[in-house]
């Protein structure tokens, strides 16, 4: 029977740590009747060393043995231009492509024959695929490591604390979107003792806000239709009307706040504008704003920059954070290549790696550009 041969690659991205594939999930691929090759120093980043994945049933090979020999190419990002010019017809490349982002590179590798299966356009309202569901699982992570690093960056206590020399008041921490990460970062930020209010366009969202123990802020902003519709499990984008009516009745409330954790985003899109310059300047000296959408498009924060911290003229610390999954490379590349397995479960079939644009989970992870 024929055997589907899989390459788990080195990311070669500025501060990307993460790997595709971890040795106990080359153990599962392995039992599944996988074969797994990894690039030589691929796991190095998230301390995974090339004996860990030889002794889990890998063949740890140089990048033009990988390309050569592989049905499937694994990776986290997007390739790199000289990475993708390796890619052959006919061979499959799945990693979380953006290619919403980079249309050039999805309509390059379609027009070479080169088949893309990308993570990030797994409709997250598919429960069939919710174990394959790479976004959840890497927001999880940034969720948990923004609450961390503004806990770290802020020169006071999260919880109250009665001592000997008098009580110290709980931090106040508002976190501007309740989706995955934004609902890690209550939950996160709740268990370190701080107070904590959040913020939706979707008031479905209220539910689980408060199941964490956080407040839900009520925001009156006019809508041209139901408030934060989803779609495909995400928040509809708002109009600019919309935005400039919600940054104006979240202005107070943010510049009242010790901490902002902003987690809002739209997939392929430049993120919401949440927080202006004009709002932080009115923050107490202290205060810490953690920018998790900050990215090449922008990011929630007026001002803040891709893994850029700065301290503003006002005192106010201000972090661009767009890369946490990769600050904590061993948990998000284990959670990803979890989710990498149960994709390869559903795509390998008696021996074959079958791409049926039919299929719903396939066709969505295709989106089209596949030939």
């Amino acid at each position: 029977m024929a055997t589907v041969t899989v390459g788990a690659v080195r990311e070669r991205a500025p501060g990307e740590r993460r790997v595709a594939l971890v040795p106990e999930a080359v153990t599962l691929l392995r039992r599944a009747g996988i074969d797994v090759l990894v690039e030589t120093g691929a796991g190095s980043g998230a301390w995974f060393t090339d004996a860990d994945y030889t002794a889990a049933g890998a063949t740890v090979v140089e990048p033009d043995e990988l390309y050569a020999r592989a049905d499937a190419v694994l990776c986290v990002g997007p390739p790199a231009p000289e990475a993708a010019e390796a890619l052959r017809a006919g061979q499959t490349l799945i990693g979380l492509l953006e290619p919403l982002r980079q249309p050039a590179l999805a309509q390059d590798l379609y027009r070479r024959g080169v088949h893309t299966v990308s993570l990030d356009l797994l409709p997250r309202t598919l429960s069939r695929a919710q174990s394959m569901d790479a976004l959840t699982s890497q927001a999880n992570i940034a969720g948990y490591k923004a609450a961390l690093l503004a806990a770290d960056s802020y020169d006071r206590f999260f919880p109250m604390l009665t001592t000997a020399a008098g009580t110290m008041r709980p931090a106040q921490v508002l976190v501007l979107g309740a989706g995955v990460a934004g609902l890690q970062a209550i939950a996160t930020a709740r268990r370190l003792g701080a107070v904590v209010t959040a913020y939706d366009v979707r008031p479905d969202s209220r539910g689980e806000v408060e199941s964490l123990g956080a407040r839900f802020l009520d925001v009156q902003s006019p809508q041209h239709e139901e408030p934060g519709t989803e779609r495909d499990g995400y928040a509809r984008e708002l109009t600019p009307q919309e935005q400039k009516a919600q940054r104006a009745a979240l202005d107070d409330h943010i510049a009242r706040s010790d901490i902002v954790l902003t987690t809002a985003q739209v997939p392929g899109r430049r993120p919401p504008l949440l927080v202006t310059a004009a709002v932080l300047a009115r923050m107490r000296s202290g205060s810490v704003v953690v920018d998790l959408a900050a990215g090449e498009l922008g990011g929630n924060v007026e001002g803040s920059e891709l893994d850029k911290t700065e301290v503003l003229d006002n005192g106010v610390t201000l972090i661009g954070a767009g890369h946490l999954p990769s600050a904590m490379a061993t948990a998000a590349s284990t959670a990803y290549a979890r989710n990498l397995v149960a994709l390869l479960r559903h795509l390998v079939r008696e021996g074959e790696l079958v791409l049926d644009p039919a299929d719903e989970i396939t066709g969505a992870l295709m989106g089209g550009t596949s030939s």
